[in-house]
């Protein structure tokens, strides 16, 4: 979803984890092991987010709000959606302007741009370290109920640039009720069992646009 914004995906060819091992950034242990250098990893991603913006998907998703109701579930940690103006945005990994402490990791609290880095020894009011407010592997997803219950009320479901690989996001399509629509926008081919599913080949942008119209077009 925020690949045409510049931010570095992760799975992608030539993505993130071709340059970091997964258990050296983003798990408990690698935090344990190197703290400063998981700390290190997501102050370059929150600097690299603060030079970017929201992408004409991430607009075109917002202005759907003018039609329909839209909760947005994600498995991206940037703000640009909600920058973009989307007003119902759940996050499934966690959110990169948020820290949290190390004893606390579901009290988030907010980076300001204009301090955007934590560090080895900058503590919470409790005297804990701060870490980034971001589901590692091997962690939680403590949003995945919430993310189940909109599912389930959901008229419309549509999955935006992802693989379906990466659970439980990806059995998210399974509480999809029963005879709604889903459409899926990818501009590269998506591995999946479901033959109930509309695809959409095309990027973020384009793809939305498309669903824009289309929605539109179908139930207004």
């Amino acid at each position: 979803m925020s690949a045409e914004s510049g931010i570095s995906t992760f799975r992608d060819t030539n993505g993130l984890w071709n340059n970091y091992r997964v258990e050296e950034v983003a798990t408990p242990e690698g935090f344990a092991k190197n703290p400063q250098l998981v700390l290190d990893f997501y102050n370059q991603r929150r600097k690299e987010l603060l030079t970017v913006e929201p992408n004409p998907g991430h607009y075109g998703l917002a202005d759907l709000e003018k039609d329909f109701e839209v909760d947005i579930i994600t498995q991206n940690v940037d703000n640009l959606h909600e920058r973009a103006g989307s007003s119902r945005v759940l996050h499934l990994h966690g959110e990169l302007m948020k820290s949290c402490s190390v004893r606390n990791p579901n009290k988030p609290y907010d980076i300001e741009p204009d301090h955007p880095e934590i560090n080895v020894g900058d503590k919470d009011a409790h005297g804990d370290q701060l870490r980034p407010f971001i589901v590692w592997f091997g962690e939680a997803v403590p949003m995945i109920e919430p993310a189940i219950r909109i599912v389930e009320s959901a008229d419309i479901f549509v999955v935006i640039g992802t693989s379906l690989n990466v659970y439980p996001a990806a059995g998210l399509l399974n509480y999809v009720p029963k005879g709604k629509p889903i459409y899926l926008i990818d501009p590269n081919e998506v591995q999946t069992h479901r033959h109930d599913i509309q695809f959409i080949k095309a990027g973020a942008s384009e793809g939305v646009k498309r669903l824009r119209e289309l929605l539109r077009g179908e139930y207004l």
